[in-house]
């Protein structure tokens, strides 16, 4: 599908190459990112799920499920209220539900792949008394794609349901299972265009964290100034959405206090600063840098990085085909995933793509019990803190890595701090 690159002389492919990097717009000239090729992909690992899972059909509600499977975008905004869905039978052509309006006319003039399976979604959120009644006609318009592909009588997987949506779905009749892993194993095996895209969100979010370093962070601003900044500029160049700019300070930054204040920077502090962006074409950049500002690094706070630093890499070393999440968390340092059996968020790594949590996390909560396998293709964030008591202030890093067949290539790549790196 699509044209092959020759690569006789960069010795490599294209793909795994962070410095071989396409401009998000088209050319005649070049043939960068394909489009049709990103879409028909995404489709059919979609189809193959179907198959793997034993599936009639899946009924996907997620904004990030419906866009992987139609390519239909309308916004941040309707991505996780459920007032649109799809219905991708086995065998037959997914069908859109798009709001009724100007949304649907928007969707029919967007999507011409989409042909005539464009139809009003039927919304029943928030409709008080209404809810049942219009729950029930939602899966009506379900249940006709069903009978029009003859698979209403095997097992459909829904990725989200809500009781009234349960109820309905019961009601009618329909053998609902959970939808969910068939998506996940669809979106965390990357294709060649999806990865081409994730590379280019990297190359904005360094972009963006260079300027913090060297133009932004200084005494005097406040953690929502950095955070602005980084707003304007990563929309300027290319960025869909900011997903979330998380900026602490000083004694921010231990206990780490995940998002920006209007605290006021000052000499001294040490400065973590977490990207979360969607990039050209929907794909996410999450990383983060700690900076030290207009001061050198104490030796405590050099040990600090240093500690991060390397239990990051450590664990990044064993992001690898046939390896298994337990040979990556058993890398991670105890914390508090060890003491309560659950994920922090802090020391783990998690697969990101069209959603910034895409399929996979890593943790010692679980992973080392219960293993997955790392495949080819798949891309991690990983990221790692030092999180220990008593301290006026710590570190914290992350890395967006793509799993390839020679090992990890790490597609973040703004400098570490010089001094920590000596």
């Amino acid at each position: 599908m699509g044209y092959e690159l020759d690569t006789y002389f960069i010795e490599k492919a294209h793909k795994t190459s962070p410095r071989r990097l396409y401009s998000h717009t088209g050319a005649d000239w070049q043939y960068r990112v394909d489009f049709e090729r990103l879409r028909q992909e995404r489709l059919q690992k979609t189809r193959d799920q179907l198959e793997a899972f034993d599936l009639g059909a899946l009924v996907l509600y997620a904004g990030a499920n419906i866009r992987y499977v139609t390519g239909s975008y309308q916004g941040n905004w309707k991505y996780n209220i459920n007032i649109r869905y799809v219905v991708l039978p086995r065998g037959g052509e997914p069908v859109l539900f798009e709001t009724a309006g100007s949304d649907m006319h928007c969707a029919r003039i967007d999507l011409p792949w989409m042909e005539d399976r464009i139809r009003p979604a039927i919304t029943w959120q928030w409709a008080e008394g209404a809810v049942p009644h219009m729950a029930g006609k939602m899966v009506e318009s379900v249940l006709e794609v069903l009978k029009e592909n003859g698979v209403e009588k095997e097992k459909i997987g829904v990725d989200i349901l809500d009781m009234p949506m349960l109820g309905a779905f019961k009601e009618a009749g329909i053998n609902v299972v959970n939808g969910w892993p068939a998506m996940s194993a669809a979106r965390t095996v990357k294709t060649n265009d999806e990865i081409e895209l994730l590379k280019q969100a990297s190359s904005i979010g360094d972009a963006a964290m260079w300027k913090i370093k060297y133009e932004w962070l200084k005494p005097g601003v406040t953690e929502r100034y950095i955070e602005a900044k980084v707003h304007e500029f990563m929309l300027t160049s290319g960025c869909e959405i900011i997903y979330d700019i998380i900026v602490a300070s000083g004694g921010n930054t231990s206990p780490y206090r995940r998002w920006a204040t209007d605290k006021l920077i000052r000499q001294g502090d040490l400065v973590i600063v977490d990207i979360n962006a969607v990039g050209p074409s929907g794909y996410f950049i999450d990383f983060v840098r700690c900076f030290k500002v207009a001061s050198k690094m104490t030796q405590q706070e050099i040990d600090l990085y240093k500690e991060v630093y390397d239990s990051m890499y450590a664990g990044m070393d064993k992001l690898r085909p046939g390896n298994t999440t337990a040979d990556v968390a058993a890398c991670f340092p105890e914390y508090d995933d060890d003491k309560y059996g659950t994920v922090t968020l802090q020391q783990f790594a998690h697969s990101i793509g069209i959603t910034l949590y895409e399929g996979m996390w890593i943790s010692r909560a679980y992973s080392l019990d219960y293993p997955a396998e790392i495949k080819e293709n798949m891309y991690f964030a990983i990221e790692t803190f030092a999180g220990h008591p008593g301290l006026p202030q710590t570190c914290r890093l992350e890395e967006n890595v793509l799993v390839t067949a020679d090992g990890p290539v790490v597609f973040t790549m703004m400098e570490h701090m010089e001094e920590a790196m000596a």
